[in-house]
């Protein structure tokens, strides 16, 4: 027999386990690379604050899609997919500089 049995459990699959290991480790790395950026921009919400610059930043947001949208394709991921975590994760900034500006 060539592959794990039809009723097996997945966790006895190595091939499996090893596919879900390298998925666990990504996930890690994304939560850590989250945990920076927003750290980033939290303070750069508190600079904005400081200045009296607005929290938002339509341009650069516009920007930024469409950049991330084009690396995205050259990705092989779903742009459309890309834009929506993106614009997710911008909505979530712009929550925390209204913030800690005081709104």
């Amino acid at each position: 027999m060539d592959g794990p049995a039809k009723d097996a459990p997945t966790g006895d699959d190595p091939v499996l386990a090893t596919y879900r290991k390298s998925i666990d480790n990504i996930d890690a790395a994304i939560i850590h690379m989250l945990a920076e950026r927003f750290r980033i921009t939290q303070a750069v919400g508190e600079y904005k604050a400081k200045a009296t610059l607005p929290p938002a930043d339509p341009a650069r947001e516009k920007r930024q899609i469409e950049r991330l949208r084009a690396l995205s394709e050259a990705a092989d991921l779903d742009p459309e997919f890309s834009e929506k975590f993106l614009r997710f994760i911008i909505d979530e900034v712009i929550r925390h500089h209204e913030k800690a500006r005081g709104k």
